[in-house]
């Protein structure tokens, strides 16, 4: 295999397909067997903190995937990575859209009472971490060595409270 061919992380499923899947999953769920717990929580409340989350959410995976982008390199990791991004957003954690789109859907179970996105949101976490996040991390050491471990010092893998 050449080496181009090998200059991606070895990631487990392509990332959007994780929260895709859980949303979905999700809504089949509290359809069969709703759980109705946060249905029980004030509407009002409810649509201003999950509108918050999402918005909170969407703004951080935009923030990344500007930053890759005003980098020159891409938010697939299917593709290689060809540079590191370490301004911007990335300066507070080097996760962005995995915290964003975490974010989003815990607005999204909030808006719409999806009980059971919540709880799908556990075993997802541990697939993005040790499926692709920990892969991608390996790469990008490899890739990158120093630079990365020294960038690795400087930001939190996903907020400064967490990891």
């Amino acid at each position: 295999m050449s080496q181009a061919l090998k200059d991606r992380p070895d990631v487990v499923v392509f990332p959007p397909l994780v929260p895709l899947a859980i949303l979905v999953l999700a809504i089949l769920l509290q359809w069969l067997v709703p759980l109705k717990l946060l249905a029980m929580a004030d509407l009002v409340t409810r649509l201003a903190i999950g509108t918050a989350l999402g918005l909170a959410g969407a703004l951080v995976i935009t923030s990344g995937q500007r930053a890759l982008t005003r980098h020159g390199t891409h938010a697939n990791p299917t593709y290689p990575t060809l540079a590191l991004a370490t301004d911007g957003i990335y300066r507070f954690t080097r996760n962005p859209m995995y915290v964003g789109g975490m974010t989003a859907l815990a607005g999204i179970a909030m808006i719409f009472a999806l009980d059971w996105l919540v709880l799908l949101m556990i075993p997802a976490a541990f697939v993005l971490h040790l499926g692709i996040i920990r892969p991608e991390e390996q790469y990008l050491d490899r890739k990158f060595g120093d630079e990365y471990r020294s960038y690795k010092g400087q930001a939190p893998r996903y907020l400064p409270f967490i990891g």
